[in-house]
């Protein structure tokens, strides 16, 4: 909790809030995702960076059906269908997510087949069919199918002898059909296109010219079959249910507990059915069957399926299709002299350093940070959080250089981080290995707070050395995500995060924070006194706003807080990547409050939270979303910033996000999000990404 939790003004009743007011999540989401799309549309970005928005399209999408459809159909399942507080039932949800998904999707493919293929041909880069090969290259690539793809292929036949076969989650498929040209009966049978094979093969001779994997295998697939005659073969791909369910409360060591469950959510039931549009009916009517999918769940698309697999084009080293290259630089109180590194920990005891990742390097100072301190025999004990990392992490690497030093160590994973937990596990095991103490948290909450705190003997007495960011500790994905951090020596930030990390590994009651809101209970609770204190400024004629930064707003509570602060009057602007359930400029509801989104080539994800305090602004970042996880069943830190320049530095990112003067989507009062891409003149608007880089390098120069 935080020493500020009194709320000192009483809004209107929630009761005057129409029931209507809420958007529905999972439909805002699919919005976001959209965003991605016209992205990819927008024929003014660099054509391999648009290949590379239709695979995060498709990505995401998956990924949405492994947790939130499949958790809407579990709670189906289970009888706890209640209504969403859109006022849908999860089967008015499910229903609106497989009619828009349809849409979004076929535009999608569209997308790729008629326009963006062609733009890549253009360029010299094709994916071709088989029959554009000529007859020299179809032998090559019967060559290349005879020795590196027929050993590796599984036949599953499907009769009373051999039962469906399991289909794994995300699985490119080929359903054949055969008939024994003996008894002229018909058979059925299933070949995995192998997943550790290029999905896009080269056309031998070429540089530049390929064919998807499946078409060669359709065009050989008979050699599967000796005897058999091959009458038709379709593509399908299957989306199983793969969120975890984790009873923690059991006595059994949680990392066993989770290695079980990962083998569970292999099998886990499916979600989606994606199939070639031209399938036979019989043989879609034979998957649906045997995997317990209705027509809502199909989903028929042209082929290519899978544009996941795009990426293996978005990455190719051709400049001139890609952004220009941001210039990544060293935060300017971070600099190393010409003959030494830079001493991070003497910078630190000047004043705080506040990093803009990626347009401020991670290497040289969050890493650095710990790097240095692992090597320092002045560092007593290094306490880290771990949520997301890399495979080869210099982060991981450094705290078991700590260990070996002789340094305490601890190290607070978070093995039920979506889609990383087989890596934390290894990381854990690999940690515990090297004499680090590894803790996984409280029971029943994820750790999802970015946080490092190093205890250093200086003389006679202990400082204390802390980050606290909100990204994780991940070198790779600190290139391309959008991420705050500050590095302080601040003696308040330092008793905060010892205390939280007491917290956190041992036994102690929620303590009473400084200068850090925490949740469970103390983020809810610090935002809604902030917004509150806002209205009721605002309503004394002193200066108010509210300003946020998030990755999604759909928590309810947080919602009606903003609604009722807007009807007090207070301006409010908040900077949405994701989802939204919030209408914003409704009249009588929210007509003070504006909502803006930015997507480009980073991933918007650092989390602002502003009040303006009637000109002593309350300035916090952190980890947590305001989502009902983040803020109920997640240990998250928000960290208050005290130093002028850097809250100016954090009303700037607000002011430029809704000054107009940049490339954003507008949401609506009517829940529709527009592009707002071009001025009043047709004129294309700035990227907002682009200028915060020159923002950055233009802060170095007048150092």
């Amino acid at each position: 909790m935080s020493e500020e939790t009194t709320a000192i003004f009483i809004p209107p009743s929630e009761h005057e809030l129409p029931a209507d007011r809420f958007l529905e999540r999972e439909l805002s989401w699919l919005d976001f995702n959209q965003r991605v799309l016209e992205l990819a549309e927008d024929e003014t970005i660099p054509l391999l960076e648009r290949v590379n928005y239709l695979s995060i399209f498709a990505s995401n999408l998956d990924e949405f059906f492994m947790v939130r459809v499949a958790s809407l159909k579990r709670r189906i399942a289970t009888g706890i269908a209640v209504p969403s507080p859109s006022g849908l039932s999860p089967q008015e949800v499910l229903q609106q997510i497989a009619d828009r998904t349809r849409e979004l999707q076929s535009r999608h493919a569209e997308l790729f087949a008629t326009k963006v293929s062609k733009e890549l041909a253009e360029r010299d880069i094709q994916v071709v069919h088989w029959s554009t090969l000529t007859e020299e290259e179809k032998q090559e690539l019967h060559s290349y199918f005879s020795s590196q793809v027929f050993p590796v292929l599984t036949p599953l036949a499907v009769d009373p002898a051999h039962p469906f076969p399991y289909i794994s989650g995300l699985s490119l498929n080929l359903a054949v059909v055969l008939r024994n040209p003996k008894t002229q009966a018909e058979h059925f049978a299933r070949v995995k296109v192998p997943p550790l094979l290029p999905r896009f093969v080269i056309v031998p001779g070429s540089t530049s010219r390929y064919v998807p994997l499946e078409d060669v295998m359709g065009e050989f697939i008979g050699e599967l079959f000796p005897g058999m005659e091959v009458l038709k073969h379709h593509t399908f791909r299957v989306t199983r249910n793969e969120d975890l369910e984790v009873d923690e409360d059991e006595g059994e060591n949680l990392l066993v507990q989770l290695e079980k469950e990962l083998l569970r959510r292999r099998f886990g039931p499916p979600v989606r059915l994606e199939v070639a549009e031209d399938i036979d009916p019989q043989v879609l009517s034979l998957l649906q069957r045997e995997l317990d999918m209705n027509e809502q769940d199909v989903f028929p698309l042209p082929e290519p399926l899978d544009l996941t697999s795009l990426s293996a084009f978005a990455f190719l080293p051709i400049p001139e299709l890609h952004f220009e290259k941001h210039q990544i630089t060293t935060n300017r109180y971070l600099e190393a002299d010409e003959d030494e590194a830079a001493d991070i920990f003497a910078s630190l005891r000047e004043r705080e350093v506040l990093v803009h990742h990626p347009y401020e390097s991670f290497a040289t100072s969050v890493q650095a940070f710990l790097e240095q301190a692992a090597d320092d025999p002045q560092v007593l004990a290094i306490k880290q959080t771990l949520y997301r990392t890399s495979g080869d992490s210099p982060i991981v690497d450094a705290l078991i250089d700590a260990a070996a030093a002789g340094k305490q160590v601890l190290a607070l994973v978070e093995i039920k981080a979506r889609f990383d937990e087989q890596n934390n596990i290894g990381w854990a095991r690999k940690l515990e290995s090297a004499g680090v103490h590894v803790v996984y948290g409280l029971v029943g909450l994820k750790t999802h707070c970015k946080l490092s705190l190093v205890i250093r003997q200086e003389g006679d007495q202990l400082r204390r050395y802390c980050h606290v960011g909100t990204g994780n500790y991940n070198p790779k994905t600190a290139r391309y995500y959008e991420d705050l951090g500050l590095l302080t020596a601040r003696p308040q930030v330092g008793e905060d995060l010892s205390q939280l990390f007491n917290l956190l590994s041992g036994y102690a009651s929620e303590p009473t924070y400084k200068s850090l809101l925490t949740s469970p209970v103390g983020v809810r609770e610090g935002l809604t006194m902030r917004i509150r204190r806002e209205a009721q400024l605002f309503s004394e004629g002193k200066l108010a706003r509210i300003a946020l930064k998030l990755n999604s707003l759909v928590d309810e509570q947080i919602i009606d807080e903003l609604y009722l602060a807007a009807k007090s009057g207070v301006p409010i602007d908040i900077l949405v990547r994701g989802m939204c359930a919030l209408k914003p400029g409704v009249p009588g509801l929210s007509e003070s409050i504006r909502v803006h989104s930015v997507l480009g080539r980073y991933l918007e994800h650092s989390r602002i939270f502003y009040f303006e305090n009637d000109g002593d602004p309350d300035v916090f970042i952190g980890s947590a979303d305001m989502m009902h996880r983040n803020l109920d069943r997640r240990v998250e830190t928000l960290v208050k910033l005290v130093q002028t320049d850097q809250i100016q530095d954090l009303r700037a990112i607000m002011d430029l996000g809704m000054s107009g003067n940049v490339a954003t989507w507008v949401l609506g009062a009517d829940g529709l999000w527009s592009r707002r891409g071009v001025d009043a003149d047709g004129v294309p608007l700035p990227d907002m990404q682009d200028e915060l880089m020159k923002v950055v390098l233009n802060k170095k120069r007048v150092r």
